[in-house]
Order: C-alpha cells, then structure tokens, then sequence
C-alpha cells in the first residue's frame, strides 16, 4: 500500500520500508512520528479512503542537509558576500501505511553466508596441496604501494628498463 503525505510544505509518496528525508521535525533518533496530512491512499490501481489512513514513521536521524551557497554580487560597485546554508532535516523509516507492516530484514541471514565462507576460507579444499600454496605466496615479489604496512603480491615480477646514459652538453667557446 502507498500513500501520498504532505509535510514541511512538500509532498513525498511512500510505501511501507521506504526511507525519506524530510524537514525537521521534533523528536530524537528511535521515536516513531505519525505522519497525518495523507494526501492520497491505495494500492496497486485502487484507491482508499485517505482521511482513514494514518503512516507512522520511525525517526532514523537528525541530520544536516548539502550546503547551499549565497553568493551576492554587484557589477562595478566592489560589492560580493558569500554565506552558507545547511537546512536542518529529519530522517524516517516508514514503518506502516494504513494496516500494512515493513517487513524487517534478518539481518543474521545475511551474515551467515559470511560465516561459511570463512570457515570454507580456512579449510584446505580436496586435492590442494597447501605447503606449496603457501610457498608459492611467499615467493610472489610484493609491489611497494608507498603506504608503510601495506604491498601487493604481482603476480610476474616488474621488469625494469636500464638507466639510460645522458649526453654530454657541448662545450661552448666561453669555457
């Protein structure tokens, strides 16, 4: 379901998980607004009833937004001034519109595969040899990257160019 809500003198349409900036509003990070000017209400290509629906939100942040710069300037009179601006905004999570919910990501799914991955990582894999692996690391020559701590393994040695032998200048009458 969406909705088409009005505040801080701007129209934004939002559905249930959606995130959006909007101006500030009271309250810190974590408290949960309501949003009551609903424009517009439906779903898909049907419309409901929108003094019904009300759009809770949950306050991610208060934040800053980009600087704006005011610049002045007056031809042929010696006359600029320059001032910034950032606008105070509010950051929200939708969290539901009407009677639907945000469904909530797990976030313990996603760092599962993570974990295999590094346990597959430290396990040899079937038919690989690992002392000749690891020798054949430590052989690789390590490009200087200039960052102390920090190279890279190339995988082919760097070929480097003999000095070239600068010519001599010619001598002049004066000397």
């Amino acid at each position: 379901m969406f909705a088409v809500v009005r505040t801080g003198g701007k129209q934004y349409r939002v559905a249930a998980g959606d995130k959006i900036a909007v101006e500030k509003l009271a309250g810190d990070a974590g408290d949960t607004v309501t949003l009551g000017d609903v424009l517009l209400a439906g779903e898909g290509d049907s419309l409901a009833d929108a003094a019904k629906t009300v759009v809770s939100a949950e306050i991610i942040a208060q934040a800053k937004s980009e600087k704006v710069v005011v610049f002045k300037k007056r031809r042929r009179h010696n006359y600029r001034r320059k001032a910034g601006h950032r606008q105070q905004m509010t950051l929200l999570r939708i969290v539901s519109v009407g009677d639907s919910k945000a469904e909530k990501a797990a976030p313990k799914a996603a760092a599962a595969p993570k974990a295999d991955a590094a346990a597959q990582a430290s396990e040899p894999a079937k038919g690989v040899d690992t002392a000749k692996a690891t020798k054949a690391k430590a052989a690789a020559p390590v490009k200087d990257t200039g960052i102390a701590g920090e190279g890279t393994v190339d995988a082919a040695p760097a070929k480097t160019k003999p000095a070239a032998k600068k010519a001599a200048a010619p001598k002049t009458d004066s000397e």
